[in-house]
């Protein structure tokens, strides 16, 4: 995509209306700090199953955890440059998703009990985690953003004809089934927040991705049926 001849006004044409999703980022900023910083709530929910005991505070994991951001930034980056049809899916995939994760924070608060009052060792990693622990709070966290989140690039990627080459979706896979996994290694989640994630991620898998091709397919079909 050649954006050399967009100005403050060319999002109005139809070659560059994509850019207009963007919105989209600001817009969830604000409704996630209303919600953790203003919204009031009375009870918060707490997640919890008992596979959570066997799950070790492992500080490493604070690394692909913080990876993410770079993670999602980067796949969005690559398609908003190089295929605008998959960025559009990219981006009504989380629209999808992150609306319904907003909904369920907003009609269900839930929060997590899972960080160590006191760190298994002090290093540089453990001082990460508790740079992330202080700005990022342990409510509304049921469903995992970060699994979604991972799903959506993790999608993107195997839409995107050009990472067919090489070993770049394989990796990227790896990459978000590890980020999944440290949100409950670095205790920032549940279990359960990680399976709510995919879940959600299923179902906005299933409306962005593939109802689209079901719906084409079925016309398709009755076209050959009616001679059309």
């Amino acid at each position: 995509m050649n954006y050399r001849k967009l100005h403050l006004f060319s999002n109005q044409t139809p070659q560059y209306r994509h850019l207009w999703l963007l919105l989209f980022w600001p817009i969830y900023g604000l409704s996630f700090w209303l919600l953790e910083r203003v919204v009031p709530v009375t009870q918060y929910y707490p997640m919890y199953v008992p596979l959570d005991d066997w799950i070790p505070f492992c500080e490493w994991f604070i690394i692909p955890y913080v990876v993410w951001y770079g993670y999602l930034a980067a796949m969005h980056i690559y398609l908003l440059l190089t295929d605008v049809p998959a960025f559009r899916r990219l981006m009504w995939f989380q629209i999808a998703t992150y609306a319904v994760a907003v909904a369920v924070f907003l009609l269900y608060p839930t929060c997590q009990e899972l960080r160590p009052a006191v760190f298994p060792r002090e290093n540089l990693l453990t001082r990460l985690v508790a740079g992330i622990y202080s700005i990022d709070t342990n409510t509304n966290v049921c469903p995992s953003l970060h699994c979604v989140g991972s799903a959506a690039v993790a999608i993107a990627a195997f839409d995107a004809p050009k990472l067919r080459r090489g070993l770049w979706r394989p990796a990227i896979a790896a990459m978000a089934v590890l980020i999944s996994i440290s949100t409950v290694f670095v205790k920032q989640h549940s279990v359960m927040d990680v399976f709510w994630g995919l879940v959600l991620s299923l179902a906005g898998y299933l409306l962005v991705y593939c109802l689209p091709q079901w719906r084409k397919r079925g016309k398709k079909n009755a076209r050959i049926r009616t001679g059309d």
